[in-house]
């Protein structure tokens, strides 16, 4: 069977999509649609340092739901700014 790819929404080229919808609902499918793997690893580093950063519990529905526009923002949104603050890892 060959690789599925997709015209990734992020990086703007032709990439190896996902296995399945990583998220529930419409973003997930949207995110399944049209973000490559890459893409979706250069989130998981992002989620990683806003979970850190803002010291959110990924479990408690008021984070998932700031996690999910998040998600919308870096994916499908103008470039998502880091928290105030941050300072990327040297």
């Amino acid at each position: 069977m060959a690789e599925r790819t997709v015209k990734c929404a992020k990086l703007g080229q032709e990439l190896p999509g996902l296995d399945e919808p990583p998220w529930s609902g419409d973003l997930g499918q949207r995110i399944y649609e049209k973000v490559s793997r890459q893409a979706w690893q250069m989130w998981l580093d992002r989620l990683r340092m806003i979970i850190n950063e803002y010291r959110i519990f990924p479990a408690d529905p008021r984070a998932q739901k700031f996690i999910e526009e998040q998600m919308e923002q870096f994916f499908f949104g103008e470039q998502a700014a880091p928290p105030p603050g941050y300072v990327p890892p040297e």
